[in-house]
């Protein structure tokens, strides 16, 4: 019985080194998933819009309400998308009993510019009182 493995004692097994690291990437997993899962970071537009290119190096206040102007002409505020004609209504209602409010244009790089005046001249008419062009610094 010398030779015998005894019932209640472990026999020593060797340690393989790959066990060693199983936590480790246990956790890089874990963090994985978590940054995919909370990993929005900012709110998306209600459609792609390319901001046309500034020299200007003035970074964005907090934003108030958002229009966004597509290259084919499409409107959205605040991320709702809106028919052009309902434009100046729309931002009336909105800024119904407040003073001061910010408006900020995201217009596509493709709009035509005689277009995007024609916007900023609604938005003026609609009571808008302090208008920002937002662009993306010139590349």
């Amino acid at each position: 019985m010398i030779g015998e493995p005894r019932p209640f004692e472990q026999q020593a097994r060797p340690r393989n080194d790959d066990e060693r690291i199983l936590p480790l990437i246990n956790v890089v997993f874990l963090l994985l998933i978590f940054f995919m899962i909370a990993g929005q970071l900012s709110a998306t537009d209600a459609f792609r819009v390319e901001p046309a290119e500034s020299r200007s190096e003035g970074r964005p206040e907090r934003e108030d309400i958002l229009v966004l102007v597509g290259a084919d002409g499409r409107l959205a505020v605040d991320d709702e998308e809106i028919a052009p004609e309902a434009l100046v209504g729309n931002l009336r209602e909105r800024l119904e009993g407040q003073d001061a409010v910010r408006v900020r244009l995201k217009a596509d790089a493709r709009a035509a510019a005689t277009e995007v005046v024609a916007i900023m001249e609604q938005l003026r008419s609609a009571g808008v009182e302090r208008l920002q062009l937002l662009t993306v610094p010139e590349r």
